[in-house]
């Protein structure tokens, strides 16, 4: 019953469809359509571009989200979190943390958004520490 309804379909109703529809034989052809005559082809470009999308589609550039990508992908992997110490004797302030992993909402400045990012992708950056090198 299934089969017989879209064989229907398929033979008889959609090239009756088809050869109602006011396609112009020449480009120039489809300025002249009226309101109705496209509304008429409404139905059909939908499903024909809707198609092209579907078929382009695998070939099309994966976008990939930000918080699933590393920051790190090869120092010094084998420590749990990348941190680096630097004494600076012209520092104002005792220490200074800065943001390695563009997580940051004070960016420069870091604010531990790195241990939700290494928690989530599994990657061990940390923050760049200059402190005031005492003398």
């Amino acid at each position: 019953m299934v089969l017989e309804s879209i064989a229907r379909i398929i033979k008889i109703q959609l090239p009756a469809y088809l050869k109602k529809l006011p396609l112009p034989e020449t480009i120039g052809g489809f300025a002249r359509l009226t309101v109705s005559e496209w509304l008429r082809l409404l139905p059909l470009l939908g499903i024909l571009a809707l198609l092209g999308y579907l078929t382009i589609r695998p070939f099309l550039p994966k976008k990939k989200k930000q918080k699933d990508s590393l920051i790190n992908l090869k120092i010094q992997k084998e420590n749990p979190k990348v941190v680096n110490e630097i004494d600076i004797e012209d520092l104002k302030s005792a220490n200074v943390c800065y943001c390695r992993c563009w997580r940051s909402k004070t960016f420069p400045v870091c604010d531990k958004s790195h241990i939700k990012h290494n928690e989530l992708t599994g990657d061990n950056v940390g923050p760049l520490i200059l402190k005031k090198k005492i003398l």
